[in-house]
Parts: structure tokens; C-alpha cells; sequence
């Protein structure tokens, strides 16, 4: 990101570049604006079928760009496919970062070409259920470097454009389908055979020649429906009453021009010879030219008793709330008029929730009302357990009634019942989504015309539900953590910022915590991740459990969780920073398996220690930071900030170290310890700078490999090794033995390694090489480890394992790791002769070693004593400043290499 560009503008920019979601221009916007905060040459967002969707239209393993911003300027959207590019490595992955050379990396991909990119960076994109959607890159004509705020605006990018891809996708689907679903549901309503009266679809002629009509024409007119249809007996006009025919004409017909439903009242002579009242409703069908292809509705008879005329005032009043409230007061306008047509005493609309899981491992099926009414008060919504509940019969049964009993309808709220009425409502695809349900004080005699009205009702309540779920469902994917169901980073940063200038307001202070559970990562690499996400799922209601009101609990990734409290006082905050570690510390039991788990917690105040949200949580993190390292709950101090401040310098400079080639390679020698003979020496990389001097190698490789420079480090360390064995064999000399040359643990994460070595050692047998890799990166995926390192001993490299003994090794695993020797780790040298305990463990590894045919190197040998039990214990080789220091290449050369 460019130097200078303050967080909060960054910030606000992107919030506005986000604030298109929802439009054409969301994309466009958002690459556009991300290069400008970024400062990169090109942006892009692609959708990507990585073989997973299967009803994706995009062929598999291809790319299609969303938005391409590229030199100031759009590019038109482009197909390709992922293999070959470092696109490929995105999906469904990790973010991945090339902070140089990507062209020489991945010269089959020839947009990198096309655009002189010299440096990428990836994210993946998800959807709901974590299946890859896409993907988000930048590249840049020259090498990147991302500081913690760019990294920071990528990921909310990502998972901003995320949701919006998932969201277009779930939208292109109910579109899909809405024709159809309306279609049916259309049928549905006006053809179901239980409502009271006759259904029927007719032509607009002067016969109404009937087409389609339900069982009920025969209560209605006394001729069965195949009588009516296609007038095979007699047709429908005439058998309404002569006096009536022409205003029921009139009436029709006018509503039809004016496009709107029509509603009459005549009488129809009933097969028996008697007269009854009719009452209809319907409406034209028109097909695209405007033309009218039939009329629909129903009509039922008025007369049989004061049940129907109620029946069709319900259906009028509740068509009339329908068509006339949709919006946020749909469901309490819908309720509250069905417990006014119903003389009920109260009633509710409720959403049926999926099952969640508890730390019994035990599921159950939750109600969530979505409106209620009673004694004519609308009341707060609640959820509770579907069992045991008159809801879980309504779900079983479709439609139930209770005429007798005792119930509290809402457990907690004041609402007593001895009868109830309920209907389940359906999706499109008749799975149970939700109840509508009415209440009575007093036992219930009849309930026909109550089950009737609610039949009538439940279609439309149903899809508007539904419609309500989906947009839930879109809140959860932008806004939600599906794993735990907290509020995920997004949400958080809004939240944040608004809690921020509430406190500002009322001139108050406001903490945030970070939260980050310790060796976490271990414990899913362990029990893997279902279990993983059952124990995040945990940790979560426990810390919910010790919010107070008014705070805000985040989940933002990982393991890391957020805090914000509203002005707590010195006490308060220390006395929740102990809640906290209390409630995720006390044991957790999961499938047969006991955890007890301690956090790093890091915060932050305003307005103490930063006056804006973004610099509020960049002062939390850089607390956390060091919390994680000492194991601490941790205050942020303004002198965190001038440490953190040097290490992003000092990354800078590192990397420009990189790209200047001003790093130097030294080389220490090792040594047989019973002939003094010079049998290798190892490569080690320093680093002196124009303005510090020299630099701790403890210092920038743990930077370099916090920071994604690592990788190219380690390329480089391997390339100018390489290169100066070549300058001494050209000079004449030989170096005995080999040249140890240390792989971090994310160049062993390249699975094609071997590979990758032999392109950067070019002209240098791989006999010449040793590498060592450390004992704790390769125990983090053995599986993994045991190919690569076959492979690159099959390649002919001999291979180390450095640090041993302080790591966690298998012996099962080192059996087939194919190391040539293990290094012993210094710190059990430097006490070996005054320590029995070290003295024991060297010899342990020794004969380990003897026994798997490997040999021993000892590192940090300082003192002839060490050096002489070394080698009464059976280790030939070491090396320590007993030996010699690491030197540049001419002086290493001129004490070693002329002898």
C-alpha cells in the first residue's frame, strides 16, 4: 500500500467503494478503487468453477473476469483457464503472494505478459458453504509489498466480493425459478379443492365456457365438473339468474380493461331448481400482447349461513392486508388482522430454524417468531425448542387444533391458552418452514371457518416468509460467521466505527479486545477441523455468556475473536479480561476428548490510545501481537507502536535488500571431529544495512517469514550459494563435502521443492547440496514431508534435520523422512558437561541416529571439552565458533579452502 495513506481515509474510500454492492457497478467500483488504495498497476475479480458447483454454467477450472481495472484504465472481461497461473494456486486455498519474478514463475500464463506484471497477490472468494466461487488478484509492473492495513482492506474486499458473488448466484437461481414457483403457487391458491366454493379457470366469452373447475362446482351448482367444463351439460352463464347477468357482465368486463380483479355478487340457479347468492372474486390472465387467454378465481355460496359470509369477509380483508402492506409491518398487520377475524386472543408467525449444536452434541430444532400479538399489543419476538412446544404437532400434523387444555404458547411470556388452531407453512418445495398460529383463553367449540381462513392464508404467508429467510440468509453470508454464528469481520468493522462515534458523542471511553485462542492451530491439525469448529462453536457461547449489555462480540478469523465494551472503568475491563480468560479456560469436553485452552488477549482505549476506529484496532492488534508472544493479556502501549513501526521499516528495507541484492552469504565451516579435516560448511545469510548497520539474522528471518518474504529470501540464499560454488570451482576450489543450506517452512510447502532447487542451482551437481530443514516444520503435515523429502533425495540432495530434539518428532515418521543426518541442537550442547539431562539427551540422539543410519552433526560446539565428549559419544561432525565463525566467501576461502 502506498506510504502515507491514512487508515481512516482508506477506510471510507473503500466503505464507498463497497457501498455499490447491489448494482451493476459494485465490480467496476470496487477494482478501480482497490488499485488506487493499493497503488498496484492491476485489479481484477473473477468467478471460478473449480469443479465443485454443479450447476455452475462456467466450465470447470476456469477463470471469467468480473471487473479488470489494468494502467488507469478497464479492460473488457475475459475467459482463461487456471492452469499455469498463480490463479490457480488461489482457489479454495490460502491467500498467496509473489512479491517478485511471477512472470518467471509462471511463464505459461500469458496475461502476466500481457500486462508486465512482476509481482501477484491472490485471494480466494467463498461462498455460504465454503465452496470456491472466485478469486481477487492484484499485480503490480514492479515488486509489492503489503503492509498490515493492505492486507487488511484485501480481506474485507474479498469477503465483501464474496458475498456479493454468492448473492448474485443465489438471486440468479430464485429467478430461475420464479416463474415457475409463481406459476404453481397461482394454481395452487385458486385451484386447491378444500377452499369453500368452486374454483374454475374460464374463457371471456359469452358462454364463460368453463375450462377448469374444482370439486367444489358440484355443492355449488349441483353439476359435477365435467358438466361444466367445455359446457358439456350446461354452461355457467346460464345459470346465472337472468336479472343479475347483464351488471355481472358489465362488472367483469370493466375490470378487465382496467386490469384489475374483479369481485361480484348475483344469484345462480342450483340444479334443484333453487336460487342461491354467489359471491365471486377473480381476474384475466393476459398473455404478452395484452390479450385476456382466460379468467381464474372462485366463487362461493353466500347463503348457506353466516360461517360463508364471515369466510368471505376474511378473505377480503386479508387479501386487502396483503396487497397493501407489504414491507417491515407484513406479518404484524397479517397476524393482527387474523386474530381480529378469528376472535382469537393472541397469535404469531414463526420461522422454523435450522437445528444447532450444543456441546452434549445434541441437536434441536428451534422456532423464532417472527411477529406476535396479544390481547392487540405486539409483543417482542422469541425463539424456543420446537419440542414439547403446540408448534411441533402443527409441524407433524401440516394443520392441528387443540379444543381443550392449558398452554403457554411463548415459554417466558405472559400469554395463557386452553385452545389453539395452527397451519404450517411450506416452501415452493412443501418442506416446513414456519407455523401461523391463533390462541383462546376459553376452550374451543368449532373451528371451521378459523382452519378454513388460515388455508387461505398460509400460501402468501409462506412465500413471504421464505422471501424474509433468503434475505437472512444473504445478511448471514455478508454478515454472519457460519461457524459460530457471531458477527463476523465485516459486520465488526461497522459496528466498530459506530460504537466509536458513540462514545465520541457522549464523551466516553470504548475498549476493544482481541482474543486469540493459544495452540489452536495444533489442536486442529490433531482432532481436525470438525472438531475444531465445534470447539470455536463453544468458546463462542461462552464468551457471549460474559458480554455485557451493550458490548459487541466478533468472530473476525481463525482463532481470533473481538471485544468491544462501552466505557468500562479500570475495574470493570480488568474484571471482564478475567471473565474472558475464565470462560474459555475452564475444560471443554468434545467427542470423548477434554480440552483446557488459554488465550492471548491484547487491547486498547479511546480515547487513550487512539481517537478513530482504525487506529483503535491497529492498536489492539500490535497488543495482541505481543500478548501472543509472551502468553499475556496485554495493554497496548504507545512503545508497541514505535517496535511495530521499526519492523514494518524494517521489512521495507528487507525488501528492498531483496531487489538491490545488497544481502551477503557467509559460510561457517564444519568440521571431523577426529581428524580436524574440513567436511562442509553451511550458508548463512547477513545482512548489514546502510542506516543500522548489521542486522540480527534472529531478528529479520522471523520478520521475513511473518511478512511473506521468506520465500523469496530462501530463493535467493539458494541462487547466490549456487553461484559461488561455480566462482570456486572456476578459481580451482573445491569445498569438501557439502553445503548446508536451510529451507524455511514455507518453501517446504512447495510440493514440487525439488524442482524449484535444481532451477535455482543450475551448474551445480545436487551432491554438492545439503538441506537442512527444521524438525518442527516438517512434523506440521508429515505426510506431506516424507514425499518431498524423498523426492528430493531421489533428486540426489543430502538432507538435514536441523534443531533436533526440540521439536515434537515421531519416530514412525523419521523412519521414512530418507534424512542423512540429524543436527543436535545447541542448546543441548552449551549445557551437555554440566547437565546430566543434556548429556543423556545427546547420546539418546546419537544412538537414534546410529540406529536409522543417519549421522550426527553438533552445533555450538564453543569449548574442546564439548568437543572431545562429542566424540567419545560417537558424533563425527560439528561445527561453532570452537571451529571457526561464519566468514564471507574470500575469507572463508582463504582460512579453509587453500590448506
Amino acid at each position: 500500500m502506498q506510504t502515507g495513506i491514512k487508515a481512516a481515509d482508506t477506510f471510507r474510500q473503500l466503505a464507498e467503494g463497497m457501498g455499490q454492492a447491489g448494482t451493476p457497478h459494485f465490480y467496476p467500483t470496487l477494482v478501480e478503487r482497490l488499485a488506487k488504495l493499493l497503488g498496484v498497476d492491476h485489479v481484477l475479480v473473477a468467478r471460478v468453477n473449480a469443479g465443485n458447483a454443479v450447476h455452475d454454467d462456467l466450465p470447470t477450472n476456469l477463470a471469467e473476469t468480473l471487473a479488470v481495472w489494468s494502467n488507469d484504465r478497464f479492460l473488457p472481461n475475459v475467459t482463461y483457464p487456471l492452469a499455469g497461473t498463480p490463479c490457480e494456486g488461489v482457489v479454495g486455498r490460502e491467500p498467496c503472494l509473489y512479491a517478485c519474478n511471477v512472470q518467471q514463475r509462471f511463464p505459461d500464463d500469458h496475461m502476466l505478459a500481457e500486462l508486465g506484471a512482476e509481482s501477484y497477490m491472490g485471494l480466494p472468494l467463498y461462498s455460504s458453504d465454503g465452496t470456491p466461487i472466485g478469486l481477487l488478484a492484484v499485480l503490480k509492473n514492479s515488486p509489492m509489498s503489503l503492509n498490515g492495513l493492505a492486507r487488511e482492506v484485501l480481506s474485507i474486499v474479498a469477503a465483501q466480493a464474496g458475498a456479493e458473488l454468492g448473492r448474485q448466484q443465489a438471486e440468479a437461481a430464485l429467478k430461475a425459478s420464479e416463474v415457475v414457483a409463481r406459476e404453481s403457487e397461482r394454481r395452487l391458491d385458486t385451484l386447491l379443492n378444500h377452499l369453500p366454493g368452486m374454483a374454475y379457470r374460464c374463457l371471456n366469452d359469452d358462454h364463460w365456457t368453463m375450462e377448469l373447475v374444482s370439486q367444489g362446482a358440484y355443492q355449488l351448482t349441483g353439476y359435477h365438473p365435467d358438466e361444466l367444463v367445455d359446457n358439456h351439460r350446461t354452461s355457467f352463464a346460464e345459470l346465472i339468474h337472468a336479472e343479475d347477468a347483464e351488471s355481472v357482465l358489465e362488472e367483469t368486463q370493466a375490470a378487465i380493461d382496467n386490469k384489475r380483479p374483479y369481485q361480484v355478487t348475483y344469484r345462480l340457479r342450483h340444479r334443484d331448481g333453487q336460487l342461491r347468492w354467489m359471491w365471486e372474486q377473480g381476474q384475466a390472465v393476459f398473455d404478452d400482447a395484452g390479450e385476456v387467454l382466460c379468467l381464474e378465481g372462485f366463487i362461493t355460496d353466500v347463503t348457506e349461513s353466516q360461517e360463508a359470509q364471515r369466510v368471505q369477509q376474511a378473505v377480503m380483508q386479508v387479501a386487502s392486508t396483503v396487497t397493501s402492506h407489504v414491507g417491515d409491518d407484513y406479518f404484524q398487520q397479517l397476524i393482527g388482522t387474523l386474530v381480529e377475524l378469528l376472535d382469537a386472543d393472541s397469535g404469531f408467525i414463526a420461522l422454523l430454524d435450522r437445528p444447532l449444536y450444543d456441546a452434549n452434541e445434541n441437536t434441536s430444532a428451534t422456532i423464532s417468531t417472527v411477529s406476535v400479538i396479544a390481547d392487540g399489543e405486539a409483543l417482542l419476538n422469541q425463539s424456543f425448542l420446537l419440542n414439547g412446544s403446540p408448534c411441533e404437532q402443527v409441524i407433524t400434523q401440516r394443520e392441528a387444533v387443540s379444543h381443550c387444555g392449558h398452554y403457554a404458547p411463548i415459554p417466558g411470556k405472559a400469554i395463557q391458552a386452553q385452545a389453539w388452531i395452527g397451519r404450517r407453512l411450506d416452501n415452493a418445495e412443501g418442506d416446513a418452514i414456519g407455523v401461523m398460529m391463533v390462541f383462546y383463553r376459553e376452550p374451543l367449540s368449532t373451528n371451521a371457518f378459523a382452519t378454513s381462513v388460515l388455508r387461505i392464508l398460509s400460501t402468501g404467508a409462506a412465500a413471504e416468509l421464505e422471501r424474509r429467510r433468503d434475505q437472512r440468509r444473504m445478511y448471514q453470508l455478508a454478515y454472519v460467521d457460519g461457524t459460530t454464528g457471531l458477527s463476523n469481520r465485516v459486520r465488526f468493522m461497522d459496528i466498530h466505527a459506530k460504537m466509536l462515534r458513540d462514545a465520541a458523542r457522549r464523551l466516553q471511553s470504548l475498549s476493544l479486545i482481541l482474543l486469540d485462542i493459544r495452540r489452536f492451530k495444533e489442536i486442529n491439525d490433531t482432532h481436525g477441523h470438525q472438531v475444531g469448529d465445534q470447539l470455536l462453536s463453544t468458546i463462542a457461547g461462552r464468551l457471549e455468556g460474559v458480554i455485557p449489555d451493550g458490548g459487541f462480540l466478533a468472530r473476525l478469523s481463525g482463532d481470533e475473536f473481538a471485544i468491544l465494551l462501552a466505557n468500562p472503568s479500570e475495574a470493570e475491563l480488568s474484571a471482564k479480561l478475567d471473565d474472558l480468560r475464565g470462560a474459555v479456560g475452564k475444560t471443554i469436553h468434545l467427542e470423548h476428548n477434554a480440552f483446557n485452552l488459554q488465550v492471548s488477549m491484547g487491547f486498547a482505549r479511546y480515547p487513550a490510545d487512539a481517537t478513530v476506529a482504525a487506529e483503535l484496532f491497529k492498536a489492539a492488534s500490535i497488543a495482541l501481537h505481543f500478548a501472543k508472544r509472551d502468553g499475556i493479556i496485554c495493554p497496548f502501549s504507545h512503545d508497541m507502536m514505535h517496535h511495530q513501526r521499526r519492523r514494518q521499516k524494517m521489512a521495507e528495507r528487507l525488501h528492498q535488500a531483496l531487489v538491490d541484492n545488497r544481502l551477503a552469504l557467509y559460510f561457517q565451516p564444519q568440521v571431523n571431529l577426529e581428524t580436524g579435516q574440513l567436511t562442509g560448511a553451511e550458508a548463512l545469510c547477513r545482512w548489514h544495512d546502510a542506516e543500522w548497520g548489521w542486522v540480527s539474522p534472529g531478528e529479520f528471518i522471523p520478520l521475513a517469514e511473518e511478512r511473506g518474504l521468506i520465500r523469496a529470501l530462501g530463493d535467493w540464499v539458494l541462487g547466490e550459494a549456487a553461484r559461488q560454488l561455480r566462482e570456486w570451482q572456476t578459481r580451482g576450489i573445491a569445498l569438501p563435502g557439502r553445503l548446508s543450506i536451510n529451507i524455511a517452512a514455507q518453501q517446504f510447502a512447495d510440493p514440487q521443492l525439488a524442482q524449484h532447487i535444481a532451477e535455482l542451482t543450475q551448474g551445480v551437481p545436487a551432491s554438492a547440496l545439503a538441506l537442512e530443514l527444521t524438525e518442527s516444520d516438517f512434523m506440521r503435515d508429515p505426510d506431506q514431508a516424507v514425499e518431498i523429502t524423498q523426492a528430493m533425495r531421489a533428486a540426489g540432495y543430502a538432507l538435514y534435520i536441523d534443531d533436533f530434539g526440540t521439536g515434537y518428532s515421531s519416530l514412525a515418521y523419521l523412519r521414512h523422512f530418507a534424512a542423512d543426518a540429524l543436527k543436535i541442537d545447541i542448546s543441548f550442547v552449551r549445557e551437555m558437561l554440566d547437565n546430566q539431562h543434556d548429556r543423556a539427551i545427546v547420546q539418546t540422539i546419537i544412538a537414534m541416529a546410529d540406529a536409522l543410519d543417519m549421522k550426527t552433526l553438533a552445533e555450538g560446539v564453543e569449548h574442546q571439552e564439548q568437543a572431545a565428549l562429542l566424540a567419545e559419544m560417537g558424533c563425527l561432525d560439528a561445527q561453532g565458533f570452537l571451529f571457526g565463525r561464519p566468514k564471507p566467501a574470500d575469507a572463508f576461502a582463504a582460512a579453509w579452502l587453500r590448506r
